[in-house]
């Protein structure tokens, strides 16, 4: 049977408050347990929720940035669950009337624009983390956690494979840090994503039964699970069996989904408006002044780097991965004037060096002004591209200027043709051999003579005009 797989993606980001969402404790990650929690946090009687400010911004930006509508009331609402790292019993969250809802994001697919739909953005505040023991059978509590702003991003069914999946999940990654409003940081958190899957033979429009994904922590992880899942669904249906509806998790030592409880629908979550919080009132100017405070966004950035600088696709979508990145690279441009060959260096050895150490671009050695000259002086003929790898490897390692290196190496390239002239007709009258068989039809004897030249000056000769001379001077 030919199947058509159905995903829909709920995305959760961790908002970059100092504070947490309703309380003014601190948001920061790594503290020792329960050293960030409060009254509020814990839900003891008589406290009242103060609704950060920065929260409703944060989200309005991330809303705006995918195309969605943002409504102009909204109302906090209590989720009611018991789970020992909630302490209040619910999560205040939003459901009948969020911030925003009827967005869409455009994603490539098999070489493809495809838009996949945003039904709702909507504010609501994380639970604490349970610390599981290895060694006694005890599980324990940290609330640090617990009241640390989230926005939750609820995807539209529209994704039709694992593939297209996690490039949505990379597109609305790399606009939450691009904004600034999240750090992306998926090994803490930060970031993290439930799917929902079904299948359904093609041509049906009803959906199948649905399961629900979690403990996804990384893009990777993200496709592999959802390949899994749809492969196992397929093999039940094929083989006359049902697909219960269940919240699964994804094991990545197994690389296999399994079962963790039945799943809930709406209505087991008891849902009503919160009678601490007043609803929360958006009007066009507060719209207006956020959408001018918006940074150019990742896409028209890099349709603005194939325009603007004529650069390929693929080289565009490589420095505009990152904020930090397309900033250095437009740098270097900008002081260089060589937008392809800055692009070039920036991809090759710059990120290069970093990938090895693990380091991201604000932390390069290496300023765009000293990538710039480096690209300048190749340019002028005073190093060739086999020196500036020596000499870009140097400035890395040191984060000394490309001039001072150059004097301190004696790098400096030969193009006094002069000087070149009397080295290539000495190699030329060392390998009379060489030459008779050149001159007999063996032309590939050229690269031994700019071999020759290359050893004899040190690798500094001019490599251009080590060719143009060697020609001239073998013909004659």
């Amino acid at each position: 049977m030919d199947f058509e797989t159905i995903i829909g993606l709920e995305v959760h980001a961790q908002l970059l408050t100092d504070t947490k969402i309703f309380c003014n404790c601190s948001t920061k990650f790594g503290a020792s347990p329960n050293s960030h929690a409060c009254p509020v946090c814990l839900g003891m009687p008589g406290v009242l929720p103060v609704l950060n400010k920065k929260v409703v911004e944060y989200a309005m930006k991330m809303a705006l940035a995918t195309n969605c509508t943002i409504n102009p009331r909204n109302v906090f609402a209590r989720k009611n669950y018991f789970y020992p790292d909630l302490p209040k019993g619910y999560q205040i969250s939003q459901y009948a009337y969020p911030l925003a809802e009827h967005g869409y994001l455009m994603v490539e697919a098999n070489g493809e624009q495809r838009k996949i739909g945003i039904t709702r953005i909507h504010m609501e505040e994380d639970a604490g983390k349970l610390i599981h023991d290895d060694n006694n059978p005890a599980s324990y509590v940290d609330l640090n956690r617990t009241g640390v702003p989230l926005i939750e991003i609820v995807g539209e069914p529209d994704i039709r494979s694992p593939e297209e999946a996690a490039e949505y999940l990379r597109r609305l990654h790399e606009i939450l840090v691009y904004l600034e409003i999240c750090d992306g940081n998926m090994e803490e958190g930060s970031f993290r994503c439930d799917a929902n899957v079904s299948i359904r033979p093609k041509g049906q429009k009803e959906f199948g039964t649905r399961t629900e994904l979690k403990n996804m922590n990384s893009f990777r992880n993200v496709q592999r699970a959802l390949e899994y899942e749809v492969k196992r669904q397929q093999y039940l249906v094929e083989n006359g069996e049902k697909i219960i509806q269940e919240t699964r998790l994804w094991d990545d030592a197994q690389g296999a989904t399994n079962p963790m409880r039945s799943k809930e629908e709406a209505h087991d979550y008891r849902y009503f408006p919160d009678p601490d919080l007043v609803p929360v009132v958006v009007d066009e100017a507060w719209v207006a002044e956020i959408r001018a405070g918006l940074p150019e966004l990742p896409q028209a950035r890099r349709e603005r780097f194939v325009n603007e600088y004529q650069i390929p696709a693929y080289d565009a979508g490589v420095l505009t991965s990152e904020k930090a990145l397309a900033e250095y690279y437009e740098e270097v441009v900008k002081l260089c004037g060589r937008p392809k060959i800055a692009a070039n260096w920036v991809m090759g050895d710059v990120l290069k060096f970093l990938n090895e150490d693990k380091r991201s671009i604000r932390e390069c050695p290496i300023a765009a002004r000293s990538l710039a000259d480096m690209i300048g002086l190749i340019e002028e003929g005073t190093i060739s591209g086999k020196m500036a790898k020596e000499v870009i490897a140097d400035m890395y390692a040191t984060g000394k200027t490309p001039r001072g290196i150059i004097e301190e190496k004696g790098l400096v390239q030969i193009t006094d043709e002069g000087e070149l002239a009397k080295t290539i007709a000495a190699i030329i009258e060392a390998n009379p051999g060489q030459l008779a068989d050149y001159r007999g039809g063996k032309e590939k004897l050229f690269g031994f003579f700019v071999g020759q030249v290359m050893k004899a000056t040190q690798g500094k000769a001019n490599p251009k005009l080590v060719n143009d001379l060697l020609r001239k001077m073998l013909a004659e």
